[in-house]
């Protein structure tokens, strides 16, 4: 009597049997997070310790490194180490921050006023590669310290990028007169730049060598090489790059390292003198 009733089946979840969605998670996504627990952890411990030994206020940001994770060690890095150690950020990431640092220091030298004040101004602009600013920030600090020597010698760095020689000289010779040992050398290897690019070769070369008796810097030594070769002595010349290679060779490894440029340079120059 009846026609038999087709059986419905229930309406299909098209997410219901997702092998996706009830997966374990990837191999790869699991190794990278724990290697980032593992970081963090060490990182966390790296902080507080640092705290405890170091912070005068470590009471109060052990608390905050211990509770309020993973925030309070991030914070305290930013807040407490970063400033206490003078750390360096590296050069790509210096004009995130350099800015903020000049307004700083702009505001601190018109409020203040004072020598010191615009010197350190003076230097930060001098780093950021703002020579012409800079150079006013010098300036102005000499109109109230004349004989202030950080300002004197960073006028003079100025100056001389801007080829100002005869300034430049004359603050050098102005700082030498006060601390003959300022700077341990660079015033006085700047001075003797000077003088080669304003007096004559002869004049430049006694300078240098009176320099060179003082402070053997691989530079000067190799500007006083460069000056005996235009001069022809060719034996004074070898005589003073082997000497210089010499210094760099028993010089600690650090040391060494930041003279490989005028290292080469003299091994190129000695190939080039004619054999003795």
């Amino acid at each position: 009597m009846f026609a038999q009733e087709e059986l419905l089946s229930p309406s299909q979840n098209p997410y219901l049997n997702d092998p996706g969605l009830y997966a374990a998670p990837s191999p790869v996504w699991n190794a990278i997070w724990y290697v980032f627990e593992i970081l963090y952890f060490l990182f966390w411990i790296w902080m507080l310790v640092d705290c405890i030994r170091k912070d005068p206020d470590r009471f109060l940001w052990f608390w905050v490194i211990f509770i309020f994770q993973p925030f309070g060690a991030i914070l305290y890095f930013f807040v407490r180490w970063l400033p206490t150690n003078r750390f360096q950020l590296p050069e790509f990431a210096r004009p995130l921050f350099r800015q903020r640092r000049l307004n700083e220091l702009e505001t601190a030298a018109l409020q203040i006023g004072n020598a010191y004040q615009f010197v350190r101004w003076g230097d930060a602009l001098k780093e950021a590669g703002i020579y012409q600013k800079s150079l006013d920030a010098y300036q102005r600090a000499l109109t109230k310290e004349p004989d202030n020597l950080q300002a004197l010698w960073g006028a003079a760095q100025i100056e001389m990028k801007f080829k100002q020689f005869e300034i430049a000289q004359q603050r050098c010779q102005q700082i030498l007169e006060a601390d003959p040992e300022y700077k341990f050398g660079d015033v006085s290897l700047l001075y003797c730049k000077t003088i080669c690019e304003l007096d004559t070769p002869e004049q430049a070369r006694e300078q240098l060598v009176i320099h060179t008796k003082r402070w053997r810097q691989p530079e000067a030594l190799y500007m006083l090489a460069r000056l005996e070769v235009e001069a022809g002595d060719h034996r004074a010349a070898r005589t003073t790059l082997q000497g210089m290679l010499l210094d760099i060779n028993g010089s600690p490894r650090g040391i060494a390292r930041k003279f490989v440029r005028w290292k080469s340079k003299a091994r190129r120059l000695l190939k080039r003198l004619p054999q003795s």
